[in-house]
């Protein structure tokens, strides 16, 4: 297990809010859930994303933006749009209202009894009608095929993933995820079972794409654990603390199985990751402990603290409050309250 794997692992679509809107100008769909993380990509045309606080990115098509919330953000033809703002989010379902064709496999039939998958015109990219939220035909030259995917993100070990991001992010066209988004559009342009399905996936797996593009771009400055997977020993220690976070690593232990010198090891770790290898392992754990009192509510004190690698349950106690604020009891009956 790696780093990433690790911290991107409780971001996962599932029968999340799922769009797919064919747009004529001129719109401005305001997406008000702030949903920790948005994807938005454009199969056809172009927009412009205006995050609630930050200037307004430019999306074209083939492009992907990634924003991060808890903010708002809207989606619109130009900056300085003349259109009035339609609210989307959870419950905004259908073309009328500016929204999304698909949610939980939902889509719209459309009026028509023509030959479309969906039984409307076929006009839509799922066979329904192809209005955009203004009432407007959304087929013609000037139309934009926005796809959205908002993703729910729950607990600690995800949480690091997001600090690592900036508000708005984004990929160009010509990136790994290219050959996803071809996927994704074959799939909107049909109503299958399980559609939900493979639209989870195809989201998911555009995420990561989309992520690995950003964080390897040209003069970026990604986190330093995204760059420290690449060396060859640091590299491989964080794999087997990730892999094995409950053992009982020393770093004279991880430097014999990376193959090089205790001193080389701790040096070579402080200078890429920023911090020593028992000192990361420590805030590791406790990452993982955090949301273990929350989902194993059962759990005792003791049992978490076992399978974060302490047999002593006192010193757990000690260590998550040292580096978590809070004794793990407090922290269980703030986080289960929230």
């Amino acid at each position: 297990m790696d780093a990433f794997s690790d911290l991107i692992r409780g971001v996962r679509a599932h029968g999340s809010l799922f769009g797919s809107s064919t747009l004529s100008p001129p719109w401005a769909l305001h997406f008000v859930d702030g949903a920790p993380l948005t994807l938005c990509t454009v199969l056809t045309g172009a927009g412009w994303i205006v995050p609630e606080h930050g200037p307004p990115e430019p999306l074209r098509a083939r492009e992907t933006v990634v924003v991060r919330g808890p903010a708002t953000f809207t989606f619109v033809d130009e900056v300085g749009t003349g259109a009035e703002p339609i609210a989307c989010g959870e419950h905004c379902a259908t073309p009328e209202q500016g929204g999304t064709r698909h949610r939980r496999g939902w889509h719209d039939p459309g009026g028509g009894t023509g030959d479309g998958p969906g039984g409307g015109t076929g006009d839509g990219p799922d066979g329904g009608t192809g209005d955009g939220p203004d009432g407007h035909a959304a087929d013609g030259p000037g139309a934009t095929t926005l796809i959205v995917g908002a993703y729910p993100v729950r607990g600690e070990i995800s949480r690091r993933l997001l600090d690592a991001l900036p508000v708005v992010l984004r990929v160009d066209a010509g990136s790994t995820a290219d050959p996803v988004l071809d996927h994704l559009a074959a799939e909107v342009a049909v109503d299958t079972p399980g559609q939900q399905v493979v639209l989870d996936r195809l989201l998911d797996w555009m995420l990561v794409c989309t992520l690995r593009e950003w964080f390897d771009r040209p003069g970026g400055e990604p986190p330093a654990w995204w760059a420290a997977q690449r060396d060859p020993v640091v590299g491989d220690a964080l794999r087997l603390l990730h892999a094995e976070p409950a053992a009982p690593w020393t770093v004279a232990a991880l430097a014999e199985h990376t193959g090089v010198s205790r001193s080389t090891l701790a040096k070579r770790f402080a200078d890429l990751v920023g911090e020593p290898p028992l000192t990361y392992l420590t805030r590791w754990r406790m990452t993982l402990a955090a949301d273990l009192l929350v989902e194993r509510k059962a759990a005792t004190i003791a049992d978490i603290a076992r399978t974060v690698g302490y047999s002593d349950p006192f010193g757990f106690s000690a260590a998550f409050k040292r580096v978590r604020g809070a004794n793990p009891s407090d922290f269980r009956r703030t986080a289960t309250t929230s």
